[in-house]
């Protein structure tokens, strides 16, 4: 396995490249994509639309084994896909599946149905002027969102992503679209347990990035509180528990090369209520979750607020929330952590971060951070 250098060592490397190479490292910095999903546009935030390198819309719809958008998704993916006029850079891609979004592996089950799958999501793609596709298929083999799976989904979902780049190139080719223009291909992919339905040195070279959801690592699923999208392990995290930095090492050491990895960031929290008490409710037992917070509604309301104090966790290089009187817990992403996910991304040499989801961050505050970071 692969192991990824301390953090602690990354500045005094970052010092020394920029001692080395100057100014003019500039003209070669390698570029670090900021991924955002997003279900619509605020024109609020056109100011710094130039900050996001791709928007990926949620979601197109699997039905009877294709993939389609009705007429509302569809006027909302035309509000990202507009924005390419003013902003030629901008890409805009499809995002079919989600959270609970079942047909995958009934799809994929078959030769035909994988082409038509394949051949629905190119035309799409090619039809609403997007700039690529992305597969969120939440698992192969996995039925905890209440979908049906198969242990023949592994397989499958290999031959289904190779049919879906081979209908993109064809399409593409036929539109130009070639080289550096071509339709994209990338999934939404969680780590730990949840990724051994997929045969991640089979698909890479099919893909152009892997979106890793390094976030909801505890939820109402998990027994404890904890940091939902921590970049290393806490100190109190128990065994194996699912980090940023280890999600990472699972996938390079299955063969993914680290330049297709982009790291996953929240622009929400995760509130528990009737949490245990020690150490200010972190990794402790909870009575039950109480819901998610978008960071706009955590500033207003809770962060130094109301009883909420702030606590920072050095070694995860993640913040969290208590309220002793009400025994509430938050965890969440602020732009502290988004620095520290971009040093990591730098440090280590990955693709990038992307974050779920562009309406939840309206002042910008956070992709500011993560653009600061990363640029």
């Amino acid at each position: 396995m692969r192991q990824l250098r301390p953090l602690r060592h990354m500045f005094t490397a970052l010092l020394v490249a920029a001692v080395l190479f100057g100014a003019g490292a500039q003209a070669t910095a390698p570029h670090y994509r900021i991924v955002g999903y997003a279900s619509r546009w605020n024109p609020v935030q056109d100011k710094d639309i130039g900050k996001i390198d791709t928007l990926i819309f949620a979601f197109a719809q699997l039905k009877d084994g294709r993939v389609v958008l009705d007429h509302a998704s569809a006027e909302r993916l035309h509000q990202l896909t507009a924005l390419k006029a003013p902003h030629p850079s901008l890409q805009v891609d499809i995002s079919v599946g989600g959270w609970s979004v079942g047909g995958f592996s009934e799809a994929a089950s078959t030769a035909a149905g994988r082409q038509a799958f394949a051949d629905s999501a190119a035309q799409l793609v090619a039809t609403h002027d997007a700039d690529g596709l992305d597969v969120d298929w939440e698992y192969p083999e996995h039925h905890e969102s209440g979908i049906h799976s198969s242990p023949q989904d592994r397989a499958h979902f290999t031959l289904l992503l190779k049919a879906i780049r081979a209908s993109l190139d064809r399409l593409g080719a036929a539109q130009g679209r070639t080289g550096t223009k071509h339709y994209t291909l990338s999934i939404a992919a969680a780590d730990g347990p949840f990724v051994n339905g997929i045969d991640l040195a089979a698909v890479a070279p099919t893909l152009d990035w892997f979106n890793l959801m390094t976030y909801d690592f505890v939820n109402a699923m998990t027994p404890t509180t904890g940091h939902h999208t921590g970049l290393h392990a806490s100190a109190l995290i128990a065994g194996d528990g699912r980090t940023t930095d280890r999600a990472v090492e699972q996938f390079l050491a299955a063969g993914v090369p680290a330049r297709k990895l982009v790291i996953g960031a929240a622009f929400y929290g995760r509130e528990f209520a009737g949490v245990q008490p020690a150490h200010h409710g972190l990794y402790q037992r909870y009575d039950h979750f109480q819901g998610m917070l978008p960071w706009p509604k955590l500033k207003a309301d809770y962060i130094g607020k109301h009883g909420y104090v702030r606590y920072w966790d050095g070694a995860a290089q993640a913040p969290w929330l208590w309220n002793a009187k009400t025994r509430r817990f938050i965890t969440y992403d602020d732009p502290q952590s988004i620095a520290a996910k971009a040093a990591f991304v730098k440090a280590h040499h990955l693709g990038g971060i992307m974050y779920w989801e562009q309406s939840l961050d309206p002042s910008d505050e956070l992709l500011d951070a993560m653009w600061r970071g990363l640029h």
